[in-house]
C-alpha cells in the first residue's frame, strides 16, 4: 500500500488480508525471550509501546514483510534501546560477535 490514500503500508485496517489462522502454536525460547525483554524493558520505563510501533512502523515495508513477528519486535526493541542510550551500535555489535564465537550450538536448549 502507499499513502496515495492516507494510509501507510503497514496500515491495513479494513482491508481483506485473508483468514486468520486460530490454531495455537509453542513459541521457540528465542520467542519466549523476545517477548520477556520486551516486558521487562517497558516495565522499567527504557520504551513505551508507542515507541515500539513507531520502530516496527519506521522499519519499511521490505523489512516488514521479510522477517517474522518476533523478528519484527526485537528489531524494535533494539532500535528503542539504542535510542534510550541503554547501550551502542558498536557495543551491541561486539557483544554479538562476542557470542556468535561461543559456537553455533552455545545454549542451545531442548524445547520440547
Amino acid at each position: 500500500m502507499t499513502d496515495t490514500d492516507g494510509r501507510r503500508w503497514h496500515d491495513m485496517g479494513g482491508q481483506t488480508a485473508g483468514p486468520v489462522p486460530l490454531d495455537e502454536h509453542d513459541h521457540a525460547l528465542w520467542e519466549k525471550r523476545v517477548d520477556a525483554l520486551m516486558v521487562l524493558c517497558s516495565g522499567k520505563g527504557l520504551f513505551t509501546v508507542d515507541g515500539l510501533r513507531r520502530a516496527l512502523e519506521d522499519m519499511g515495508e521490505d523489512a516488514f514483510e521479510r522477517h517474522s513477528y518476533y523478528e519484527r519486535w526485537i528489531a524494535a526493541v533494539n532500535q528503542n534501546l539504542v535510542e534510550a542510550g541503554v547501550y551502542t551500535l558498536a557495543e551491541l555489535g561486539a557483544r554479538m560477535h562476542e557470542v556468535a564465537a561461543r559456537g553455533e550450538t552455545y545454549a542451545q536448549v531442548n524445547d520440547g
